[in-house]
């Protein structure tokens, strides 16, 4: 099942609800930028994602070329929050692939928590 998702905006935030099971690279990448977008269009400097119900299927090679694709694209997002399912294995690498490449994302297993860190100074 590809992924499906909804955006709503609330003043500067981008609130994305996504689920399904990313099936591809090619996939995920679309997803990504489609979030990117939204944010621009809408001058969003903070994005929330719940991702709870999507499954994470990419192997480490591909969740590399990701973080370092959507990094390389998102430079003007202040902010990204993704909450995703406890103990994904790969939510803390793909992480530090991105925040190694200077995009502010974070990945949180509680929404109260990155709804917190989102509203940091």
């Amino acid at each position: 099942m590809a992924i499906s998702y909804t955006f709503q905006r609330v003043k500067d935030l981008l609130r994305v609800k996504a689920c399904g099971a990313d099936d591809s690279l090619e996939d995920t990448l679309s997803y990504g930028r489609a979030i990117i977008q939204e944010a621009i269009k809408h001058n969003c400097q903070r994005v929330l994602c719940d991702e709870r119900e999507l499954v994470y299927r990419l192997g480490v090679v591909d969740t590399y070329k990701l973080g370092v694709t959507l990094a390389e694209v998102a430079p003007s997002i202040a902010r990204v929050a993704i909450v995703c399912a406890p103990q994904d294995p790969q939510a803390g690498f793909f992480e530090t692939v991105v925040r190694n490449r200077g995009l502010e994302l974070r990945m949180f297993e509680q929404m109260e928590e990155a709804k917190a860190w989102l509203t940091e100074p």
